[in-house]
């Protein structure tokens, strides 16, 4: 997939969330994605779930910048094409993905 692909990829996905928050506060609809994110942190919505795929957008709008789209957050190694085509904002490859859901499994277990 072409860098442009993604850009449009990932600007469909903004719009959509953009729709979403909207919703939730009209007042946060002309702010940046990060402008966004720091509001739902004072207003204490980072359960929300708008607040982690707004995380994700913003992490893969600055990798595709950067030059690191598609590479895994823990590990560097490249996100296979079909993880990244499912969801152009994940940030970690399966193996990674699912050893991050095993620890936070173990954490909230520790939690309660």
């Amino acid at each position: 997939m072409s860098g442009s692909q993604i850009r449009q990829r990932l600007s469909a996905i903004e719009t959509e969330l953009r729709h979403a928050i909207t919703e939730l506060n009209a007042d946060w609809a002309t702010r940046s994605i990060s402008e966004i994110i720091d509001a739902m942190v004072k207003a204490e919505l980072c359960h929300h779930p708008l607040y982690n795929r707004l995380n994700r957008l913003d992490a893969a709008q600055c990798q595709l910048d950067l030059g690191l789209y598609g590479l895994c957050a823990d590990c560097e190694n490249e996100i296979e094409p079909e993880r990244l085509a499912m969801d152009p904002t994940e940030q970690r490859c399966q193996h990674c993905s699912e050893h991050y859901a095993h620890e936070h499994r173990q954490e909230l277990r520790l939690s309660h």
